[in-house]
């Protein structure tokens, strides 16, 4: 059996039956590529140190591969052509003697990704320079396309689609490990700078500097939400995503961060000058942050239900910090209160952070007017219940009912009964008030299912 020939040997054949030149394949005809600027110095350069590594003088027949490097880059969109390394030469080696390339070479085509990650350069752009840069070779060997030996065609083709396969391979996989890097790093940077951010005791000063890069004007107005998903927070990674796609489609990429903290889901969103301390549910338009977020949020397959809480509108660094602030504390209210509202307002919950600001007061005013119901039959729980249904309702004895799923009659003999046991009369506007404040304050302390806390 006789050893099919090389690719070299078929090759230098060829040539050597057109008056080629065995090291340079001759140029196309009517390629009109431009000339060699400082990209082209770059490539001639490594490609003469190429020539210089395998035991041969620099030549200006090298001159071609610059030519092909120049324009793979224009195909490309303009990519340094520096990214190419010593891709031309691998590829014109095993076009012209089959050879194959080594471990070494392979590892600086993966350098070659990594730096170009970092550089910004989008994966697509960066396989079209090399994709563009094996096609071009291949028209600027006539020795080969022209040659009648199909063998020899057969050899080179297949030399260079080993060459574009491993390269490229690498070349993706070295760029897939430096994006990889550049996540992770910035991960750690925005947590870092969130954290820092929602405390408010940072330096101003750093901190405006670290915002910058992620398009943050620590002078304008923010409002802070937090997503608390229904258990342990599933895939983050997933969650961010999602959230950052449809904000900044909603808001824009300015002053918008969204990261995770304790648990939960943080987002940091600009907000009008007309919101800045905005109490009245009234004057809230839906807070669009809070919805939008629910919504999004409920189209994942993990984490529902979703509750999000929202702060008010602050100016400054400060107020990011004291948004953040109001957020946690009505989620973490409409958690003691059990609200199951999907978005929570904190200026919804204003009214507790009144009645908690004494606690002292508060426990006092629940023990005195409120503790007389645990000689009900059945505890102070039913009582409660339909206290709190008939202050929601105005008063409407009927609503109450509907919403107690109960007859109206038990509704009035439960406030008859409040009224026997307290003194509190739910008709006297004076003691309405009391009462109410009391309800308040025991679904604040979380009582009767919790002891109220020592006054001593």
């Amino acid at each position: 059996m006789v050893a099919s020939p090389t690719p070299a040997a078929h090759m230098c054949g060829a040539q050597t039956q057109m008056g080629l030149n065995c090291r340079r394949p001759a140029k196309v005809a009517g390629d009109q590529n431009g000339g060699c600027g400082d990209s082209g110095s770059e490539v001639r350069s490594g490609v003469a140190d190429t020539t210089r590594r395998r035991g041969g003088p620099p030549s200006d027949d090298d001159a071609w591969l610059v030519e092909v490097a120049e324009g793979a880059s224009r195909d490309a969109g303009g990519v340094p052509v520096e990214l190419l390394g010593e891709y031309l030469p691998l590829l014109a080696d095993a076009a012209i003697h089959g050879r194959r390339p080594k471990r070494s070479e392979l590892d600086a085509v993966g350098l070659l990704g990594r730096r170009a990650a970092e550089q910004g350069i989008s994966a697509g752009r960066l396989v079209q320079l090399y994709l563009s840069t094996a096609r071009r070779l291949w028209q600027q060997l006539p020795m080969v396309v022209r040659s009648r030996d199909r063998e020899a065609v057969r050899a080179a083709a297949t030399a260079v689609f080993h060459v574009i396969d491993d390269a490229v391979a690498t070349l993706a996989e070295g760029y897939a490990v430096a994006r990889r890097d550049l996540i992770r790093r910035e991960e750690s940077l925005r947590r870092e700078l969130i954290d820092d951010l929602l405390r408010g005791d940072s330096d101003l000063g750093t901190l405006v500097e670290r915002a910058e890069p992620f398009g943050l004007d620590l002078a304008r107005i923010h409002q802070v939400a937090l997503a608390a998903p229904n258990r342990r927070l599933p895939d983050a990674d997933a969650a961010i995503s999602a959230l950052e796609a449809v904000i900044f489609n909603r808001l824009g990429d300015r002053d918008v961060l969204v990261a995770t903290k304790d648990g939960l889901l943080v987002v940091l969103a600009p907000a009008d000058a007309a919101a800045i301390g905005r109490n009245s549910p009234a004057l809230d338009n839906a807070n669009d942050l809070g919805q939008l977020m629910h919504r999004e949020l409920s189209r994942l397959p993990r984490g529902r239900p979703w509750q999000v809480a929202v702060g008010r509108a602050h100016l400054g660094l400060y107020g990011i910090a004291r948004s953040y602030e109001e957020a946690r504390e009505a989620l973490t209210m409409a958690g003691r209160l059990h609200v199951d509202k999907p978005v929570v307002h904190a200026h919804e919950l204003l009214i507790y952070r009144v009645l908690l600001r004494d606690q002292h007061a508060i426990v006092d005013l629940v023990q005195a007017v409120l503790s007389p119901l645990m000689q009900a039959r059945g505890g102070a729980g039913p009582l409660l219940a339909t206290l709190d249904a008939y202050f929601n309702t105005g008063g409407v004895a009927t609503e109450s009912a509907k919403r107690l799923h109960v007859s109206v009659r038990t509704v009035t003999y439960r406030l008859d009964r409040i009224k026997a046991l307290s003194g509190y009369d739910t008709a006297d506007p004076d003691h309405r008030f009391t009462l109410q404040a009391a309800v308040l304050g025991a679904k604040a302390l979380n009582w009767p299912e919790q002891q109220l806390p020592s006054l001593g």
